[in-house]
């Protein structure tokens, strides 16, 4: 089965949610330029959104058709063309008009899974729930005749597990998109040794089609990006528990996030980032994880404690930050969670001081804004870095431990085999998590 005949029956799973909206958006896109091409307007294309949620597929059709103009919008030089043989489309309104007219007619929703039996393509972007994903991969893959080729989102979930569980006989890889899909570059390809050449060679030339940049993981459980990411999140969390003993809990929250954003330049701090992601997801990730890694121990009972008493971070539908270790007002941490009281402070109340305790950052460092844009960065990082090294405060201290432990763990990444090499580390941590710089360098 060729590239396009595989693209003209799709169905995303769990497409009314964050990533599997985004999924669907990137594959109804490539699937209608493919339908415009000479030679392909006969041909019937169907894309299947399939969600547990009427109201979320509702929604999720408003936000195609959205997402679907402004992408007309950007390219319609290339409409022009695809359209050349339509002497009824004059004006570039018209053409963008009928495109986003054909895209949307790709699309069907459905809450039943059974949509998914004649598909040749199935996206899995539900939730980190292997039973669920295992369960929904079986039913579709007992019930359909094409053999389809599984694409799944996970982040966490090691491949071989879910293709041995669900009887795929290696028609499944993985194939994680950063979020927001539509947005980020990076695409995580996870293969395992049961992968036909041609599914691989197929997931390679959707990946480049879509403009993402690719990088390989092994199969094992949370891949190069949560691999980093939960390991970092659980040492920033062990330094406020730390620093905790010596001021209250809510401060020693502040003053890591501050130092990890700010000191390291990062565009997020660790416990914004955490919030951003999901502490419940970010727990959820961390139990796939713990009993595949022996002898390390990748827990936190101050992470089970918050998440028990309601904090969760995560994001609303529309894009906007839920409160978690922060509450937000228009998407800036403006207070921070008393643990003990179950609710937020301003940061005002404390800020000065504890910014005072923290100390000056060194007279280089730039904000994360314009860092990624300087020429010259590592030529910067090491001066910046060398002053920090040789600074006695504890922002200084807290910041430089900090970079030197996330570069352990990537260095670890290799070693242990998740990753292929430094380079795919960094490329990851760059592109995936928008870092001016990879964990892995000179300078730290």
């Amino acid at each position: 089965m060729d590239y396009t005949t595989r693209l003209q029956k799709v169905s995303v799973l769990g497409a009314a949610g964050k990533m599997g909206s985004g999924i669907l958006l990137l594959t109804a896109l490539e699937m209608a330029d493919l339908m415009l091409k000479s030679g392909n307007n006969q041909s019937v294309f169907v894309l299947n959104a399939i969600d547990a949620s009427d109201e979320g597929l509702r929604g999720v059709l408003k936000y195609l058709k959205t997402q679907v103009l402004k992408a007309a919008e950007k390219k319609t030089v290339l409409l022009r063309r695809l359209y050349a043989d339509r002497a009824d489309l004059i004006e570039n309104s018209e053409v963008i008009d009928a495109y986003v007219e054909e895209v949307m007619s790709l699309v069907r929703t459905s809450t039943r899974l059974e949509s998914a039996y004649d598909s040749t393509l199935v996206f899995e972007a539900v939730s980190e729930n292997q039973t669920l994903k295992e369960k929904l991969f079986r039913q579709i893959n007992e019930n359909n005749p094409t053999e389809p080729y599984f694409f799944t989102n996970t982040s966490s979930v090691p491949i071989g597990e879910l293709n041995k569980n669900a009887a795929l006989k290696g028609r499944i890889i993985g194939f994680h998109f950063y979020n927001p899909p539509a947005v980020q570059k990076l695409v995580e390809l996870i293969k395992i040794g049961e992968n036909p050449t041609e599914l691989v060679d197929f997931a390679n030339e959707f990946a480049k089609n879509l403009r993402k940049t690719v990088v390989p993981s092994n199969d094992v459980a949370g891949f190069i990006g949560n691999g980093h990411f939960m390991r970092d999140a659980l040492y920033g969390l062990s330094e406020v528990e730390r620093l905790s003993k010596d001021m209250p809990l809510h401060e020693a929250i502040y003053t890591i996030d501050k130092t990890t954003r700010d000191f390291l330049m990062r565009p997020m701090g660790i416990f914004q980032l955490i919030d951003y992601v999901g502490l419940d997801v970010v727990q959820f990730i961390l139990r796939v994880m713990q009993p595949r890694m022996q002898g390390e121990k990748l827990h936190s009972l101050l992470l089970d404690e918050l998440v028990l008493n309601g904090v969760k971070g995560g994001q609303f539908s529309d894009g906007s930050q839920k409160d978690g270790l922060f509450r937000y007002v228009k998407g800036k941490p403006v207070a921070v969670i008393n643990k003990d009281a179950n609710e937020y402070l301003d940061i005002s109340l404390f800020n000065g001081a504890r910014d005072s305790w923290i100390g000056e950052m060194p007279a280089s460092v730039l904000p994360w804004k314009n860092l990624v844009k300087l020429a010259d960065k590592e030529t910067f990082l090491s001066s910046c870095f060398g002053a920090l090294r040789t600074m006695n405060t504890p922002g200084a201290k807290l910041s430089v431990a900090f970079a030197q432990n996330s570069r352990d763990i990537a260095r670890k990444l290799v070693k242990d085999g998740v990753a292929f090499s430094e380079k795919d580390v960094n490329t990851v941590l760059l592109t995936g998590f928008f870092h001016a710089y990879g964990p892995i360098n000179d300078f730290v």
